[in-house]
């Protein structure tokens, strides 16, 4: 039995279902702003009018918005939302669905190590979101292209799609570990999804008052920021840093706890 290509089957489906919803996306993103782009009015102009508060909610920030980059920076803040949503329940799920569907009893009567279907498992896991992210990389560079009117924006989408990668393995990461630590694997996912959501609310609270800046560390979605990233400013070695240290030690979570967790059959 091959563990890693039973998951990838099992999840298929599901990455293509995901993979056409961020390609639906970008092209909808892409033609608003080819709309708002000939209507000649200022696109910086209309944001500018909207409350700070709202303008927060919604993602908007400093970018030029009438450069194609700038209004995909925009953008990928909805993109970055698809991307570790669906690594975060993806990271839950593959741990926890033995259990939820009963069928723990006949992965373990096989002569395979814990670790081994660990190993699968994870790794099975980081093909979905290596996928994913090349889905949303693929479609973003041929749509953007179409919209650019010259403008070189390939760097800039790759410097983005790298920040969207180490979110992705972190919130998988945080989904896998919660699947391997809870003695109810099956509300994992919601769990983690609960985690998702308010990591991100911490960072448009964050927006809505400088005084929290020092709060950033605690979420990642204020890590790799497009306004930060994008034009030259690359991803910030502190964040990666900080990332990998997490990413690693939610590594050992998992393996520790799965490999000493109580099955339920």
């Amino acid at each position: 039995m091959n563990i890693f290509l039973k998951e990838m089957k099992y999840h298929r489906k599901s990455l293509i279902f995901w993979s056409i919803g961020v390609f639906l996306m970008v092209t909808s993103g892409m033609t608003k702003y080819e709309a708002y782009s000939t209507s000649g009015q200022s696109i910086n102009d209309l944001i500018a009018d909207i409350p700070k508060s709202l303008r927060a909610v919604l993602g908007f920030s400093d970018l030029d918005l009438t450069k194609a980059s700038g209004y995909y920076g925009m953008l990928f803040l909805y993109l970055l939302l698809m991307a570790t949503i669906h690594a975060v329940m993806l990271g839950a799920t593959i741990i926890a669905k033995e259990e939820r569907d009963k069928t723990s009893e006949f992965l373990f009567v096989k002569p395979v190590s814990r670790s081994k279907v660990i190993t699968n498992k994870l790794l099975a896991a980081f093909t979905n979101i290596v996928i994913f992210n090349l889905a949303t990389f693929v479609s973003s560079i041929i749509l953007l292209g179409k919209y650019s009117d010259g403008e070189a924006v390939n760097g800039e989408i790759a410097i983005l799609m790298a920040a969207m990668f180490f979110l992705q393995v972190l919130f998988m990461v945080i989904g896998s570990a919660l699947a391997a630590v809870k003695k109810k694997p099956k509300t994992a996912a919601s769990v983690a999804a609960g985690i998702l959501l308010l990591t991100y609310l911490l960072s448009i609270v964050i927006d809505l008052n400088e005084n929290l800046e020092g709060l950033r560390y605690l979420t990642p979605f204020k890590y790799f920021e497009a306004k930060n990233v994008m034009y030259g400013g690359g991803l910030d070695v502190i964040f990666v840093v900080i990332s990998l240290i997490l990413i690693l030690t939610l590594l050992v979570v998992t393996y520790v706890f799965y490999k000493k967790r109580d099955l339920n059959v």
